[in-house]
This record gives C-alpha cells, sequence and structure tokens, in this order.
C-alpha cells in the first residue's frame, strides 16, 4: 500500500513558517488533502496558500483541526519547530495518539530520493540549494527538492518530483522540539555541497566543537559511491574534509583562485560586481567559463562556483549550468532591494553577525554612500555565548541602529540570560561608533530617513517581520 493511500489528510501546526509552507504546498501538489493552522497569517504566505486553495486558519483550535469540512481528522500531522508542548492542537494530537512528524522528518520521507544531495552550511545553503535545484530543472532532470527561502520569480520552494534525484538545504538547526539533532541528520546524503562551518546557534550548539562535530557527523553518512563538494576557502571546512574516508575522486574542492591556480578544481576570479549583478569567471580543467548573474553580491560567486561544481560533476554540461545560472534572480531576502532612486533600500535575512558582516561588506563595495544597518538577531546571538561574535562585525556601517527585539520564550528548564535591545546597542558599541537602540518603531523610521543623501544605503538585517518598518521607510521615501 502506497503512501498516499495510507495518509490522505495532512495537518500542520504552524504552517506560515517559509519551510513549513513549502512542505504543505509539495504535499498539495501531490494529491494530499492540506490544512494548516498557525498564531497569525501575513503575506506573502498567506496569499500564496489562498492562491492554491490551501485551507488555513488563525490560532489553536482542535476542534477545526478534525473539522469535517477541513477534511476530518487527520492521518498525520506535521508539528513546526516553533511549536510548544503546550499548543493545544499538539496536546490533542498526543492525547488521540494521531501520527506526527516534523518537518524535517516529513521531507526524509517524502521528498528525498535514493541520488540525495544536502548543501550544507554556516551560510550559502539557500541560495545554493536553490540555484542547484534551478539548474537541474533547467537540464530536464526533474528533482524534488526543497530550500528555505522565497523564489523572487515565484517559483515554488519545494516540490516533488518523478526522478531518484533531491536536492535540499541541509539546516543545522534542531528538528524539533522532541529531536535536538540536526535537520540535515533526516535526509540521507549521498552528496554533499558543503558552504562553510562557523560556529553559530550559539543556544543549540554552546561549544564551537559542538558545532563543528555536528557536520563532521553529516560528512560521515556520505557513501563510498557519494561525493563531497566543498569550499575550500573556509579553514573549518578545509580541516572538516581533510579527515574524510572518501577516496580523493569524490571529495572535489571550489574556491578563490590562488596564486598557483592548483589548489581547487573549480576555482573563481575577476569578479566585478555592480547593482545590477555580478560577472566573473570559474576555471576548471584548464577551461574558463564566463559566468554572468543578476545575483546581488560578490559573496555570491562562491555560491555560484559550488553550484556549477556539484552540476558539473553530476554530468550536466557547462552550457546548460551557465544558461540557468544566467536566469536565476535569487530568494527574497537576500539583498532583496525593496527601494531603489537616489537612497536604496535592502532586506536580507543576516541574523548573525558574520552574516551581517558580509552583507555590509557587500554593500560598502558596491556603494559610494553611507550605510544604515537595522539590526535584530535570531535567538542564538542573544545569548552570552555570542558576545565575541559581535567585535568589528559592523564595522563597514555607518550607523547602527537596534529595535525594539522581538520577545522571545525563555526555556524554564535551562533559563539563560538573553539580551535586549539596551544590551545588544551597548555589546556593539564596544567595536563600534553611532550605535543607536531606538524602542519606538516610528520614531526608528525617522531616524534612518533623516539627512539621507544620495547614494546611501538603508540595510534592514534580520530575520523577523519587521513590524512594517520597511513598508513605511519606503512610503516616505517615495514621497
Amino acid at each position: 500500500m502506497t503512501l498516499q493511500k495510507l495518509v490522505q489528510k495532512v495537518h500542520f501546526i504552524g504552517i506560515c513558517g517559509v519551510a513549513m509552507s513549502a512542505v504543505a504546498t509539495a504535499l498539495w501538489q501531490k494529491g494530499y488533502k492540506v490544512t494548516g493552522s498557525d498564531a497569525g497569517f501575513f503575506p506573502p504566505i498567506s496569499t500564496y496558500l489562498t492562491s492554491l486553495g490551501i485551507p488555513y486558519y488563525s490560532g489553536w483550535h482542535p476542534e477545526k483541526m478534525i473539522a469535517i469540512e477541513n477534511g476530518g481528522k487527520p492521518d498525520l500531522v506535521i508539528v513546526g519547530n516553533a511549536v510548544g508542548s503546550q499548543n493545544p492542537e499538539f496536546l490533542y494530537v498526543e492525547k488521540n495518539k494521531i501520527p506526527f512528524k516534523s518537518y524535517p522528518e516529513a521531507i526524509g520521507e517524502y521528498l528525498i530520493k535514493s541520488h540525495s544531495i544536502v548543501c550544507a552550511g554556516t551560510y550559502g545553503k539557500t541560495t545554493s540549494s536553490a540555484l542547484l535545484s534551478h539548474i537541474f530543472k533547467c537540464a530536464g532532470l526533474k528533482p524534488s527538492y526543497m530550500f528555505g527561502g522565497l523564489a523572487r520569480d515565484g517559483s515554488p520552494a519545494a516540490v516533488i518530483d518523478s526522478s531518484n534525484w533531491s536536492i535540499v538545504e541541509g539546516d543545522e538547526y534542531s528538528t524539533s522540539k522532541w529531536d535536538k539533532h540536526a535537520k540535515f541528520f533526516h535526509y540521507k546524503p549521498t552528496h554533499l555541497l558543503l558552504t562553510s562551518v562557523k560556529w553559530d546557534h550559539a543556544d543549540l550548539y554552546p561549544t564551537e566543537k559542538s558545532y563543528i562535530d555536528a557536520f563532521r557527523e553529516l560528512m560521515s553518512l556520505i557513501p563510498q559511491n557519494g561525493t563531497i563538494v566543498y569550499c575550500s576557502d573556509s579553514l573549518q571546512v578545509k580541516n572538516l574534509v581533510s579527515k574524510s574516508e572518501l577516496s580523493k575522486e569524490k571529495i572535489i574542492s571550489y574556491g578563490k583562485k590562488n596564486t598557483t591556480g592548483k589548489e581547487n578544481l573549480y576555482s573563481y576570479e575577476n569578479i566585478v560586481q555592480t547593482t545590477t549583478g555580478i560577472m566573473f569567471d570559474i576555471l576548471c580543467h584548464d577551461k574558463t567559463y564566463k559566468i554572468e548573474s543578476p545575483l546581488f553580491g560578490s559573496y555570491n560567486a562562491e555560491n555560484i562556483t559550488g553550484s556549477f561544481a556539484m552540476a558539473h560533476e553530476i554530468g550536466i554540461s557547462p552550457g546548460d549550468i551557465i544558461d540557468a545560472i544566467k536566469e536565476f534572480h535569487g530568494l527574497k531576502r537576500r539583498l532583496e532591494k525593496r527601494y531603489e532612486n537616489k537612497v536604496t533600500v535592502i532586506d536580507d535575512i543576516a541574523h548573525s553577525p558574520e552574516k551581517a558582516r558580509f552583507v555590509l561588506e557587500t554593500l560598502g563595495n558596491i556603494y559610494s554612500g553611507k550605510i544604515i544597518a537595522v539590526y535584530e538577531p535570531n535567538s542564538g546571538n542573544r545569548t552570552s555565548k555570542s558576545k565575541p561574535q559581535y567585535k568589528n562585525a559592523f564595522k563597514k556601517a555607518d550607523q547602527v541602529i537596534i529595535p525594539r527585539l522581538t520577545k522571545l520564550k525563555i526555556d524554564q528548564k535551562n533559563p539563560e540570560k538573553i539580551f535586549e535591545g539596551e544590551d545588544l546597542a551597548h555589546i556593539i558599541g564596544k567595536s563600534q561608533k553611532n550605535v543607536l537602540y531606538i524602542n519606538d518603531d516610528e520614531e526608528l523610521v525617522k531616524t534612518i530617513i533623516e539627512n539621507r543623501s544620495t547614494g546611501d544605503v538603508i540595510v534592514f538585517l534580520g530575520s523577523h517581520g519587521w513590524r512594517g518598518m520597511i513598508e513605511e521607510t519606503v512610503r516616505k521615501l517615495a514621497m
């Protein structure tokens, strides 16, 4: 009996997350009856679910979850990572012994194929998995795939297709409330694209070693007939790969061209970046490939080269890869321009000091004006363990503003002091001039648009929703 006959209705508790909605959409497209709930619904997720006809409701209501008009009691419930153990719907599921899974477990069961490419790393994994999926699709390989972002061209973030290839973003964060292991352990990797390893998520990985060990364990899952494509520009990645038991022919390096040009099988050089995209060269087997991409930021040369290397090693022709790269417009909230005139407004999901550093360095290399950074970290970068990472992280910004931070739930079993806005401004201010904490959203918007000059950039850095501040900034600048 097939899974589809065993499972007909799937309910998602916490469907409004990007990854959760992507998995829900993939199952809906395969003919499953899908419903969802969340604390609240906002565009673009809400409008996308509505356009597909997927039923959803706000709040936690077990009676709606099992209502006849919603398809009756679900055969399977998929529980989001942010759903608490006292969530009324989750309590109902447990009490009534309804089968449930985390979304990484669901991906592992429904989407992963016999040839499983996992794109992992501290940064670059979302763009790399999305680009690699795009390359495979353009080459006619019909991959199943999932990446944790919203494509700018509107294509779905997850698809279950007919070939024996799958490509997924391998997130190192915890699987669920009941499973603290990294999500990527559920994806049965046969091929690994490893972009970077730099200590992150201090709330889950209290030491640098514990963080690195998770990637070491991931690498150990790759079979002898598999492939590891890794970025040699990351020292930690190089150290990890040097201990791999795979044959040398199965371990492929990429990165910046060094002085000899011999270290990496795939090297990139001659980057030209503008406000409309990047151009650069990829060198491989004594051949030079001219790359043009509409992606914004020089660091995307690294992401593109890694995706090029994996696709080429799989057997896709360079010409097909280059054409696909030219057509890939990237993801929302990755150096996404929300407004461009005399002043430019950028939105980026950079929720850690390291990711913020990359974004600010990129903007500093492209724009001549001042850079005003509004920053809100994720929960892992609001603990005492993350303090050292903030030193000089914002040195490319002319002004840093910390808003009122999103209220977090404190784990009563493992309580730890969480930075609030004033604390964070003080920490950043130790190595950075002109750092402000502004508790009032309206005052913050007023401050960032005052005295702006031609060429200035306002960049919002963080994974939260900004409570409409970006839209208000754009509206006032356009007046």
